[in-house]
C-alpha cells in the first residue's frame, strides 16, 4: 500500500510517494536557484540545508524570485 505524502508548492497541492529532498524537488521542477529565496514552512530555509531536509506531509513551501526592474 502507497502511502502519499501531500505537500503545497506556490499554493498549489501535490502528492507523491518518494522521499523527496527540498533540492531534489527544486530540481524537478527545473527552478534556477540563483534566482530565488525558498520559504519553507513559514520561514526562510538557507540553500545548505536543501539537501537535508525532506518533504513532508503538509509542508509548505514557497519560492520567490528575485525580480530586477529600474
Amino acid at each position: 500500500m502507497c502511502k502519499f505524502k501531500y505537500f503545497f508548492l506556490n499554493g498549489q497541492q501535490y502528492r507523491t510517494t518518494y522521499n523527496l529532498t527540498i533540492l531534489e524537488l527544486i530540481q524537478y521542477f527545473n527552478f534556477n536557484t540563483s534566482l530565488f529565496v525558498l520559504e519553507y514552512n513559514n520561514q526562510i530555509c538557507n540553500k545548505k540545508k536543501w539537501n537535508n531536509i525532506f518533504v513532508d506531509n503538509n509542508d509548505k513551501i514557497e519560492i520567490v524570485t528575485i525580480v530586477g526592474g529600474g
